[in-house]
């Protein structure tokens, strides 16, 4: 990988933050050889350009480039669709291929590709979040006499094991009773839970879980907000299934409505959250033969949740609160601090964040940036600064519009032609190596390097090869990324379909990057108009992001 050279940084105005947490912003350098200027962008994607075969070559050679993705445009699941594709040469920017480049689409998932960059740049690639837990009041001996606070700034990656060790330390620190109360604080966040455009029939999923300033996870993946709901069969017929959460808590209450049926007869187990409630409900039935479910759901209030998970580890540890578990009030600026834990930092939560397409680290990102940037931590604030950062980049942000920070609205709007605008100016950013590394791999099976790519494009040359961000909704589809030709140039692709029909359109984004791996300036070496069938087969349900179907199916 081209490592980049330093850029020199001069600081734009912003609001007074102490001076270490005072943060440079790089401006947009339009003299840059290898950048093109918003005109120019714009001038070279209203041309078709091609790669032609040089003068005098046999006239029975394979056809352009241009031609060659023409063709597989031409496919009839995309009849009545919308299709925008750009291909770029990644160092120097210019436009080697354009269909509807300023063809304003549902970018999906794709969304998260303006995010990360923006956050890598706003926030920094050390940016941690910090889990406080204070003590207002006074101590005598082992008794506080008043509040406990557990404070939050948007950690996603909290486990309970982490709000285990806090309590730990709460005990170390001689603390054995709390005669007020344990009280949440996640007002680095404002009170908005739910992004503008969410559908409402995705209130329950664990990939659109209400956004927190204090949350905590059920695994690894960090899917903040939610909980993993095991379930297996009765000891007999007629028995309730055993059903266990994780993380274990009070929050959110079970009712466990399911029973366990004979041998070999269907599986209709089915976990859900009613609209607007806290109650995770079991219903149907599971065979006496049946193998162990997950199910992953959102909670209605990640802040109760997390509190409660903290309460219930302090109990554990010994320590006594005497009053209630409160949520939504501010720490009190003379509370003494007592433990603190430290996420990972950014550049590290990249990995998790871009492979699996995880919508709470883009919206939790969001909100940091806003409050880092203009004191408020809003989707408002947050998107106002990354739309900022895009038009520093060059982007023309008059003609996009992004309302959340992962892509799972449908009111988002950019272009192909943005999006790979994106990717070429973002290569001489001095942590390009950090955000391309995060992009899913083809074809790479390892979980966290593949990602939403580990099944696909295998037996072709961009195996290995291409990197890019997957992006799937209902009747939406895109990739973009980067991959390399038979030339050994690095092409920047964006792909994004709209409006198709079709249970999935991934083969024929796969068939345009396939092509561009096979290519170099004699033609393609026969490249496949679609994915291998096997790669295929994986994928037809082209509705939801294959990284959002637990347990994973890409």
């Amino acid at each position: 990988m081209r490592r980049p050279a330093h850029r020199p940084r001069t600081p734009r105005p912003h609001r007074a933050d102490p001076p270490h947490r005072r943060r440079a912003h790089r401006p947009h350098r339009p003299h840059r050889a290898r950048r093109l200027g918003a005109a120019a962008l714009v001038a070279g994607l209203l041309a078709t350009l091609s790669w032609s075969s040089p003068v005098g070559a046999d006239p029975a050679a394979p056809p352009g480039l241009p031609e060659a993705i023409d063709a597989i445009l031409a496919d009839p699941r995309l009849d009545g669709a919308t299709a925008g594709v750009v291909v770029a040469d990644a160092d120097s920017g210019a436009v080697r291929y354009a269909h509807r480049p300023e063809e304003r689409l549902l970018p999906a998932s794709n969304a998260k590709l303006t995010t990360s960059a923006a956050a890598l740049e706003l926030l920094g690639p050390d940016h941690r979040f910090r889990t406080e837990v204070l003590a207002h009041g006074s101590r005598r001996g082992a008794v506080l006499a008043g509040d406990l606070y557990l404070r939050g700034t948007g950690d996603p990656t909290l486990l309970a094991a982490d709000y285990r060790a806090l309590a730990a330390r709460v005990a170390r620190a001689g603390i054995t009773r709390v005669t007020g109360h344990l009280v949440a604080d996640d007002t680095r966040f404002d009170r908005a839970r739910i992004g503008r455009g969410w559908a409402a029939d995705d209130e329950s999923a664990y990939y659109a879980a209400p956004i927190s300033a204090l949350t905590v996870a059920p695994d690894t993946d960090y899917d903040a907000g939610s909980v993993v709901v095991h379930t297996t069969p009765g000891a007999r017929e007629g028995d309730r299934p055993r059903v266990r959460t994780v993380p274990h808590s009070r929050y959110p209450r079970v009712v466990n409505r399911a029973s366990t049926v004979p041998a070999g007869q269907p599986r209709t187990l089915a976990v859900e959250r009613a609209h607007g409630g806290d109650t995770l409900t079991v219903s149907g039935a599971i065979p006496l033969d049946g193998q162990p479910g997950k199910e992953w759901v959102s909670v209605r209030e990640p802040t109760v949740h997390a509190a409660t998970v903290f309460a219930e580890a302090l109990a554990a540890e010994g320590v006594r609160v005497d009053g209630a578990t409160r949520a939504g009030r501010p720490t009190p600026a003379d509370a003494e601090p007592v433990a603190t834990h430290r996420s990972m930092p950014l550049s590290r939560l990249l990995r998790p964040f871009l492979k699996l397409s995880n919508n709470t680290h883009a919206e939790v990102l969001t909100k940091a940036i806003g409050y880092e940037r203009a004191g408020s931590g809003s989707w408002g604030a947050g998107l106002a600064a990354i739309v900022g950062y895009l038009r520093a980049e060059g982007l023309e942000t008059a003609r996009l519009r992004q309302v959340d920070g992962s892509g799972l609205s449908r009111m988002n709007a950019l272009t192909a032609g943005q999006l790979a605008r994106l990717l070429t100016a973002v290569r001489d950013a001095p942590w390009y190596p950090l955000w391309q590394a995060a992009l899913p791999v083809a074809c790479d099976p390892d979980r966290l390097t593949g990602g939403t790519l580990r099944s696909r494009m295998c037996d072709t040359p961009a195996a290995r090869n291409a990197r890019a961000k997957t992006g799937s909704l209902t009747g939406a589809s895109a990739l973009t990324g980067y991959v390399t030709d038979r030339a050994g140039r690095e092409l920047a692709y964006s792909v994004v379909l709209n409006h198709h029909l079709a249970p999935s359109v991934k083969d024929i984004e796969d068939a345009i990057v396939v092509t561009l791996a096979a290519w170099d300036d004699r033609g393609t070496s026969r490249a496949p108009r679609g994915a291998p069938a096997a790669d295929r087969a994986r994928d037809q349900s082209g509705a939801l992001e294959c990284a959002w179907r637990k347990p994973l199916t890409c």
